[in-house]
């Protein structure tokens, strides 16, 4: 007996004698009904195949979710297809969209406007550059689904954010251009032959009816163009009229409309101009323009798309069963924390996780910026989309997709484009207004010359309509914004707030940290001076200190807790561990039968009255308010912060050391360094009080990377963090420096003048080409092909300009 196969989506056996299937991960599957058929092609062709690898049990049968595009959008909201695009914290989701048909800042303003009515959502943001859209919003509120039915109700087409169907998205886009591009040239040429016919009188010896003729073949031949190639434009003009907002697309299709029109009319009833060849090549050169700039606005995105790129799909899994070690290829998404996989040499490493076995060189200038490799041995950290050069490596799994460097990286791209700097708000108010502002200024062009010359009223009302370019305006700002960040997180600069590349340009003062910022934060245990003989109440040998101050420090993140666990060959059971920044720990030790206060840190906080003089760092350790250590630290400069000092002093920028370190380690940095100001022994509190009075008068910058550095970061105009610092610190940093090469701040300054300079020649340009173009299409100066030529131009010149942000 056969035996009968069952559905690939619902588990229920299919049917003999019908046949549905669907290709899910290059393989074809039987579905049994047209519903699952429908539901997984949905799924498939959402870019979310993965959800059949990661499902514990089959799906609900389809027969009912036959689609409708609103019952697709439902798919969205399954938990197991959202774990590949969400971001969740909490009760609050976010997701990154892709955005079809994005052409201006209207667009945008739009989505915006019309999805801050939903209940429950707390932020959008709408990039027209990349087209995408970061979004968040309450989960007990909101569903995903509601979103993305928001955005098609007002005409657009959104879906998660994945390389892959953005990769559709864009050849899809380029091919209907080309399509639509090549339909318009050949027709251009066609009636651009009559045409050319007609204005030289070639014809006039001709009968009317032969000139008649030429015209009909001409009206043939541009309704194609009208009614297809410019399809895009009249689609996006409908879209904003329907929602009470204008956008750069509407003065396009009234003056292509309207110019066929007029030519249809002057036809059918044999009198007036024609001006076919005019509709046809304002389409080819407007589509022309809008291609060129979407593969310009394309260069300025690949680099995010680029870093999803580098992880690679498949993993080599190790597993024993009864002693015997076997190698299995999986789908890295398959993989668990605590497994573990063998990463040979020349392959990109899929996880982040921990070396087990093995020592080899990892090339990281994908993540860092830093193209040499760095030496990793046993215990060391890898990360995901970093590249195993040398020897063949064993790795413990401890993250994974969204939970992975490469994936926080990506997702701080995203957040940098949350907050836009004041001028590319301004700039895209300006823009609403200006389509508003040609229109009147269309209209009275039109009533002036109906007055002057009747005859040429129309053509010169159609030159001023394709001459503006509100669109040149809206891209100057956020173009530039998404290149330079872009080239900065090649570089290893990672980018949180988009107002730092407007306002490092202001900055007056600059303040550091010490430990782990201008120091290495690699603290060595140099001595431990023990009290004399005889006058310590609690007698402790050199050892059982170092235990006792390591078993303390497990419970703190700053640099000075590696120092001591790494000597540590005791575990010793400790309560009520308190962690006071700036000052040190205190915990209750049971020993013998005794509670003893213990207290570890500066010597204030210990009560330590009498200290040792010495030029390194000094960490007093006392039990019951009784000294029973001292421990002389040692910690290097980094080689990179002479160069940041010396860089900030040639650009007249003041620079203090703001830290909590009382010793005189403090002004031996400060003179090494050459820095002016020393403000020492001071806690957070303190710290954020001086960063606030500074700021009474100037624009500050604080690069620090410690938890006591937290408060006073999220204080600063601009705060940055090193990647090497606790997570509060890079949480509350405007800037995250991956690798520990300080110099990247003076790249930071100089990439954020550039683009300001960058930004203003956009602006310039913009406003400067529209102020001159204008007049001169009212006057009745400018051509309506050269009109068309200047529009689709402009806007490729600002895109183009930007693109050298990222060279």
């Amino acid at each position: 007996m056969q035996q009968v196969s069952q559905c690939f989506h619902c588990g229920e056996p299919n049917p003999t004698k019908t046949s549905f299937q669907v290709l899910i991960n290059g393989e074809q599957q039987t579905m049994c009904c047209p519903g699952c058929q429908a539901v997984a092609q949905t799924i498939v062709d959402s870019g979310l195949s993965s959800y059949y690898e990661h499902r514990t049990e089959v799906a609900a049968k389809g027969e009912s979710l036959i689609p409708d595009e609103l019952q697709q959008l439902e798919h969205y909201d399954i938990e197991q297809i959202q774990l590949d695009f969400i971001k969740q914290n909490g009760n609050t989701t976010e997701i990154t969209l892709t955005v079809e048909s994005i052409s201006c800042a209207a667009c945008a303003w739009l989505i915006e406007k019309q999805l801050r009515f939903l209940p429950g959502l707390i932020f959008v943001n709408v990039n027209t550059t990349l087209n995408r859209a970061v979004i968040r919003w309450d989960n007990e509120q909101l569903v995903l689904s509601k979103i993305l039915e928001q955005i098609q109700r007002i005409g657009y087409k959104a879906y998660p954010f994945q390389v892959n169907q953005q990769e559709l998205f864009y050849t899809k886009q380029v091919k209907s251009y080309l399509r639509r591009l090549g339909l318009a040239g050949l027709a251009t040429m066609q009636v651009m032959m009559f045409a050319i016919a007609l204005y030289a009188d070639f014809f006039s010896g001709m009968q009317q009816e032969f000139i008649t003729y030429f015209r009909w073949v001409s009206f043939i031949l541009a309704t194609p163009v009208l009614l297809y190639s410019a399809q895009p434009f009249y689609v996006n003009a409908w879209r904003n009229i329907r929602n009470k907002t204008l956008g750069m697309d509407i003065p396009i299709s009234i003056a292509l409309l309207g110019a066929y029109s007029a030519s249809g009319y002057a036809t059918i009833v044999g009198r007036g101009e024609v001006y076919f060849e005019s509709v046809s090549m304002f389409t080819f050169l407007l589509l022309l323009g809008r291609l060129l700039e979407l593969r310009a606005r394309r260069k300025a995105s690949e680099t995010s798309s680029n870093l999803l790129r580098l992880l690679p799909s498949m993993a080599t899994l190790l597993e024993t069963n009864d002693g015997i070690i076997s190698h299995q290829l999986i789908p890295a998404k398959t993989l668990i924390p605590g497994q573990y996989i063998l990463v040979k040499p020349g392959e990109t490493i899929a996880i982040d996780g921990i070396i087990i076995d093995g020592q080899s060189n990892i090339e990281e200038s994908m993540l860092t910026g830093e193209h040499l490799p760095v030496f990793k041995k046993s215990r060391d950290n890898v990360y995901a989309g970093t590249v195993n050069i040398s020897s063949v490596l064993t790795i413990e799994v401890v993250n994974i997709g969204n939970n992975t460097l490469i994936s926080d990286i990506i997702q701080l791209q995203n957040s940098a484009q949350q907050n836009k700097p004041q001028i590319e708000i301004m700039a895209d108010i300006v823009s609403r207004y200006f389509v508003a502002a040609l229109l009147l200024v269309a209209t009275l062009t039109y009533i002036g010359w109906s007055l002057i010359d009747p005859d040429q009223a129309f053509w010169i009302t159609l030159s001023v309509l394709v001459a503006t370019c509100p669109c040149a305006l809206s891209l100057a700002t956020p173009t530039a914004l998404t290149c330079a960040t872009a080239q900065l997180n090649k570089q290893g600069i990672l980018i949180k707030q988009h107002h730092v590349l407007e306002t490092v340009n202001k900055i007056h003062h600059v303040v550091f940290d010490k430990t782990g910022t201008l120091t290495q934060g690699d603290f060595k245990l140099l001595n431990t001076h023990l009290p004399a003989l005889g006058v310590a109440k609690y007698p402790y040998n050199k050892q059982q200190c170092i235990n006792l101050a390591a078993n303390l420090e497990m419970n703190s993140e700053h640099p000075i807790a590696v120092a001591f666990t790494q000597l540590k060959n005791q575990t010793l059971i400790l309560n009520n561990i308190e962690n006071i920044p700036g000052q040190g720990l205190q915990a209750t030790w049971e020993d013998n039968g005794q509670k003893l206060q213990v207290k570890l840190g500066h010597a204030a906080f210990c009560g330590v009255t009498r200290e040792l003089s010495s030029q390194e760092l000094l960490i007093y350790l006392t039990v019951n308010q009784q000294l029973i250590a001292t421990f002389e630290l040692g910690d290097e400069i980094r080689e990179s912060a002479m160069d940041l000092v010396s860089f900030c002093h040639k650009n007249n920028l003041e620079t203090t050391m703001l830290t909590g370190d009382i010793s005189d380690k403090s002004e031996q940095v400060a003179k090494q360094l050459n820095i002016k100001n020393v403000v020492k022994g001071v806690s957070p509190q303190q710290k954020l009080a001086h960063i606030e009075t500074l700021q009474q008068s100037q624009q500050v910058m604080m690069i620090g990377d410690g938890i006591n550095d937290a408060p006073v970061l999220a204080g600063a105009h601009i705060s940055v963090a090193l990647a090497s610092g606790t997570d509060i610190a890079k949480n509350s940093a405007d800037v995250i420096l991956l690798g520990s090469d300080l110099r990247k701040i003076n790249l930071l300054t100089t990439n954020a003048k550039q683009t300001t300079r960058i930004i203003k020649e956009n602006l310039a340009w913009a406003i400067g080409y529209n102020l001159i173009i204008v007049p001169l299409a009212v006057m009745g100066l400018v051509p309506p092909y050269v009109a068309v030529l200047g529009m689709s131009f402009s806007s490729l010149i600002v895109v183009s300009n930007s693109l050298r942000l990222l060279k």
